[in-house]
């Protein structure tokens, strides 16, 4: 797959600073604006529509751009930084796509490497024994689907458009990077350990990788080995 800034020059924008910018011409902030607007309009041509997101509710910071960003990790491998609220998917040369995400809450975050195992679009949601224990209300709303008991993928779905389903060794984590039908919460620490993703970022995510994708979760002391460039 070929994971070189040209891919990315359109999706990503590439030219857009990390916020809408201050100190730039007017007619260029438009423009980037314009970019934005495009980029996160309605999405009618998918298997259920997508509305397109409110940018005012959104820190600039976290939306889709590339940047430079320094790793050891191959191109193609997937960083997540839990402290940042960033998601990285790497590429050539020293840069790497920028994504703003929403992490887990205290007592849920979690770090190491796994293995994207498995990707769904419009994914069922089948919430884990122990959920159902914290918010037993969850039961009304799920139905029997193959897998037990669940949610159908869809609008209402917490899972949004797409899942990356990790996995260490054999074994599945539980943790997902999905969408998000809660764009807000971009950027803030509120999931039950998943990475949760604007839609139509994490179909852009979707879009440029493969099953066998590795991913790291940064700690505090592995953060240290990854520095980007916000400039």
């Amino acid at each position: 797959m070929d994971l070189s800034r040209r891919t990315f020059l359109v999706g990503a924008t590439a030219a857009m600073g990390s916020a809408l910018p201050t100190g730039r011409s007017f007619a260029q902030s438009m423009r980037e604006m314009s970019a934005y607007q495009r980029m996160y309009g309605p999405v009618d041509d998918d298997i259920f529509p997508i509305p397109g997101i409110d940018l005012s509710r959104i820190k600039p910071a976290y939306l889709r751009r590339v940047v430079q960003y320094d790793t050891p990790e191959a191109p193609g491998t997937i960083v997540i930084d839990p402290q940042t609220r960033y998601l990285y998917l790497v590429m050539r040369d020293g840069m790497a796509v920028r994504y703003g995400v929403g992490v887990g809450r205290s007592g849920f975050s979690w770090s190491g490497s796994a293995t994207i195992k498995d990707k769904q679009e419009w994914p069922d949601w089948y919430p884990p024994k122990e959920m159902f224990g914290r918010q037993p209300e969850l039961m009304d709303q799920m139905g029997e689907l193959p897998g037990g008991a669940g949610m159908p993928g869809g609008p209402g779905n917490p899972l949004g458009a797409r899942a990356l389903y990790l996995w260490q060794g054999n074994k599945d984590t539980l943790y997902r990077i999905h969408g998000t039908f809660e764009p807000w919460t971009i950027g803030t620490n509120v999931s039950s350990g998943c990475i949760r993703m604007i839609n139509q970022d994490v179909i852009d995510l979707y879009n440029h990788t493969q099953t066998g994708t590795k991913v790291v979760v940064l700690s505090g002391r592995s953060r240290r080995n990854q520095t980007a460039s916000h400039s």
